[in-house]
């Protein structure tokens, strides 16, 4: 392969990556998938808890009524608000963020 084909190969691929869209963030489920928690939203609290917990979170810190759950297994990591016994809130975080 002439350094001209490489470097025209080259030039390709990166225009092609600069093209690709954007994924989740590493850490960070899509949305639908089995570590995303964002389907809890509007969920009563209590009965929810045990549903997070079975898809292998475990909670990690709380701050008022807000909660932070972490996957060990998949990195994923949701920050989870409580209102009025709902989850209001469901976000899913960097794992650095849990």
């Amino acid at each position: 392969m002439t350094l001209s084909t490489r470097l025209t190969a080259t030039a390709i691929v990166l225009l092609l990556a600069a093209c690709a869209e954007d994924g989740p963030t590493v850490g960070q489920p899509s949305v639908g998938s089995s570590s995303d928690l964002s389907a809890f939203e509007g969920a009563r609290a209590g009965q929810a808890e045990m549903g997070i917990q079975n898809l292998g979170y475990e909670l990690i810190r709380t701050e008022g009524l807000t909660a932070f759950w972490f996957n060990r297994s998949t990195g994923a990591c949701a920050r989870i608000t409580t209102s009025d016994g709902r989850y209001s809130d469901v976000t899913m975080l960097p794992p650095g963020d849990c």
